[in-house]
């Protein structure tokens, strides 16, 4: 409260707008995350990292496309013999993709 009142004094006197540069304080950027245009298995499992990146040649050969990956049960994930923790990491981002709320990032896949 009182943080506001001072600011306000302090712009009240200089005649200046409500600006972080017109209070001495710094503005910070980051540089933008780069997203892939086209998302496949690989570049989705990637992504996920964790360990669910050994799975891309199974899953690839047995399944081909990502959007039946997307939608994929864990009971056929578990007959491909794919481990738990990994099944768990691919059905949360796949449901996180499937809302829009995560993408794979480009510098997230190491070779």
């Amino acid at each position: 409260m009182a943080w506001t009142r001072l600011c306000q004094s302090a712009r009240a006197a200089l005649g200046t707008t409500n600006s972080c540069s017109s209070l001495g304080l710094p503005r910070f950027y980051s540089k933008p995350a780069t997203y892939f245009v086209k998302v496949g298995i690989p570049e989705f499992l990637g992504g996920i990292g964790g360990g669910a990146e050994t799975h891309i040649a199974k899953i690839e050969t047995e399944i081909g496309d990502l959007h039946k990956l997307l939608v994929l049960r864990t009971l056929r994930l578990k007959k491909l013999g794919i481990p738990c923790k990994h099944r768990k990491l691919i059905l949360k981002y796949g449901q996180k993709y499937r809302l829009g709320l995560w993408r794979p990032r480009v510098d997230a896949i190491k070779t």
